[in-house]
């Protein structure tokens, strides 16, 4: 008799992670849980992969296809099955991990380049050499394009040398609120930076207190603040030479990142 090789694959819906191979239509993963599915060789691997998507994600949120049938599995693959479940997946979008054998192919849509290195090499050194990593990730552009294309390179505008918003800047606060309305729940960073006039330390406290005010603004606009965060940088990341004062002025800014 011919054995197939087990295989599990991990698709990762939008805002949720999932796990299936080859479902039919109808057994798509419903945002925020777990389809797992594919064929295992016993009950008990299927158990321990279950009871790590439950660990993971939460009981309720795991829907169980993983069928048990003739396949054939590598030395200790539930066990590194197990590793490969991780938080982790939770940061990948519209994706999908696939365990076939000893291959491991990951895709889908990560926030930054960072998050899709890390998350392939945290794989990578879980497992035993004789395993092979295909990283299939990008990073999703979209909805940082959200934030870009409304922010439109433009500085919000603050009282000289103060927190206080200008009316300019609120204006301006107001366009970016709405925008983040439409991330459906993504966490986004509210970043705060100088010019390189006066001291370090001033410099770095006001841009935090610019960044935090901005946080305040935003929040008093209906926005959730468990989702935003803010912190300054001071004069330590210019985009632009502090040597003239249109320089000046673009680096005098805040910036918005979507959250990792």
């Amino acid at each position: 008799m011919r054995f197939i090789r087990t295989a599990l694959l991990l698709t990762l819906a939008a805002g949720s992670a999932s796990a299936q191979t080859a479902v039919p239509a109808a057994a798509t993963p419903q945002p925020g849980q777990v389809l797992a599915s594919g064929t295992v060789p016993d009950e008990t691997t299927k158990a321990g992969v279950l009871a790590r998507l439950r660990e993971v994600y939460g009981a309720d949120k795991v829907v169980d296809q993983i069928a048990v049938g003739q396949v054939a599995q590598p030395a200790n693959w539930n066990a590194y099955v197990q590793k490969l479940i991780t938080p982790n997946l939770k940061q990948i979008s519209r994706g999908q991990l696939k365990i076939d054998g000893s291959t491991i192919s990951v895709r889908g849509e990560v926030a930054n380049e960072a998050q899709r290195q890390k998350i392939a090499s945290d794989f990578a050194t879980s497992l035993n050499p004789t395993y092979v990593v295909n990283n299939g990730l990008r990073v999703s552009a979209a909805e940082q394009n959200i934030l870009d294309s409304t922010l439109a390179n433009r500085i919000i505008e603050f009282e000289i040398g103060q927190a206080n918003l200008t009316p300019a800047g609120r204006v301006i606060l107001d366009q970016m609120g709405a925008a983040m309305q439409k991330l459906q729940g993504r966490k986004v960073e509210i970043i705060g930076h100088t010019d390189n006039q006066g001291l370090k330390a001033s410099n770095q406290n006001l841009s935090q207190a610019r960044a935090e005010a901005v946080k305040t603004y935003l929040t008093g606009k209906g926005l959730n603040g468990d989702l935003l965060t803010a912190s300054g940088q001071g004069s330590d990341r210019p985009i632009a030479s502090n040597d003239t004062p249109d320089g000046r002025a673009r680096n005098r800014r805040i910036e918005f990142r979507i959250a990792q």
